[in-house]
């Protein structure tokens, strides 16, 4: 890959940057001392992110969207985690599985998601089954030509707002070698829908703000119509669309470093203790040191991986190696940011004690840290036959 990056991919950075100081940093206090997104602050960055032409920049160009490639929308998930990401959110990045819509769809889901007129979800986790996805007991039959739902999923983050939600429901069963195997199928939910209830789920000492909300469906009944992809093709779908999006929590995770380094390194230049700047002791400067030593490498092992799918080249133990080394990263700077402003640190005069709670998840969600572990090792060990 090339080692550094083009002037158009750090105007992309720089835009997307300054947007986030502008347009995010500004209404993050109100969103984190309430807990909720004011509507008119949701519609205006939106507004605004559609009139940077930003707005669903993961979408080809000839759905009408800017066409970035994934190191190009790498560099701008990068930045936007710089910001919360309950008011990041409305920045807009539908998901790209949207892109499996056909016929009506393309008008109903695809098209509308693109322009901003309606917000997507992504539904698969359930109470009994998180990164084992087919162990989920939500399930759809077949009944008088519709599909009939019934089931729970959890932890759905943008389901709050979502005016449709793609679910991935258990829709069969075959008998292996290894034991019974789940048939899986994504739908598409519109809200409203008989039988299907959104409502709110756990509340979590991360990202605040940006709510995990609770689906439920009872009974509620889908035509095909409403089927994205093949029946019981849930699968192909999402090795299709889905796996590339580890990589937003690598990004993001390394724009949020990135932005806890700043302020550890200006406090380190500004605090004075026994007569000079803590920042000359080599137990604070050291860690600056180890800290953005970390903070480079998760950036281009996320940018790498990144490149790879650019190149049409395998990149699913590379993607798993960012997430999980970019997460990680991110916990061991918050923390250290947090000792170099010793007890002031976990105060919330300063912003580092919510970067250190926003920082936990990150080894959970998209897979945790243990998931990614496994499909590295997994992908080593295969080709020698263990």
């Amino acid at each position: 890959m090339q080692y550094g990056l083009t002037d158009e991919q750090e105007m992309i950075a720089a835009t997307v940057r300054a947007f986030v100081e502008k347009e995010i940093y500004p209404h993050e206090a109100l969103v984190e001392r309430t807990g909720e997104v004011p509507q008119e602050i949701a519609e205006e960055i939106k507004r605004k992110t559609i009139e940077l032409g930003f707005y669903a920049c993961n979408f080809p160009e000839s759905v009408g969207c800017a066409g970035l490639c994934h190191l190009d929308f790498a560099l701008v998930e990068r930045e936007l985690g710089r910001g919360s990401m309950a008011l990041n959110h409305f920045f807009g990045r539908p998901q790209n599985i949207l892109m499996a819509c056909e016929g009506d769809q393309v008008d109903r889901y695809l098209m509308p998601a693109v322009r901003g007129e309606r917000m997507d979800a992504l539904a698969m986790t359930e109470p009994g089954a998180g990164s084992d996805v087919r162990g989920m007991t939500c399930s759809a039959k077949r009944d008088r030509g519709d599909w009939v739902m019934n089931g729970s999923k959890h932890f759905i983050s943008g389901a709050d707002h979502a005016d449709f939600v793609i679910v991935f429901i258990a829709t069969g069963e075959d008998m292996t070698d290894k034991g019974p195997k789940k048939r899986i199928t994504a739908f598409l939910v519109d809200r409203g829908t008989p039988g299907f209830t959104i409502r709110d789920g756990y509340r979590s000492v991360s990202h605040r703000g940006y709510k995990n909300m609770i689906l439920e469906f009872d009974d509620c009944r889908l035509p095909d119509a409403q089927v994205l992809g093949a029946v019981d093709g849930g699968f192909e779908v999402m090795n299709t669309w889905l796996y590339a999006t580890r990589i937003t929590v690598a990004t993001m995770s390394v724009g949020r470093a990135r932005r806890v380094f700043d302020h550890a390194l200006g406090y380190a230049a500004e605090r004075e203790q026994f007569g000079q700047k803590i920042g000359k002791f080599q137990g604070v400067s050291f860690q600056l040191a180890d800290m953005i030593t970390e903070i480079d490498a998760a950036d281009l092992l996320t940018l790498a991986a990144a490149n790879r799918l650019d190149q049409g080249l395998p990149a699913n133990r590379e993607i798993a190696s960012a997430k999980l080394y970019a997460s990680e990263m991110l916990a061991r700077v918050t923390d250290a940011a947090i000792q170099i402003h010793g007890g002031m640190g976990l105060m919330d005069d300063f912003p580092m004690e919510r970067f250190w709670r926003d920082a936990r998840v990150e080894r959970i969600w998209d897979g945790t840290s243990e998931i990614q572990r496994h499909i590295i090792s997994r992908d080593l060990l295969r080709p020698l036959g263990a």
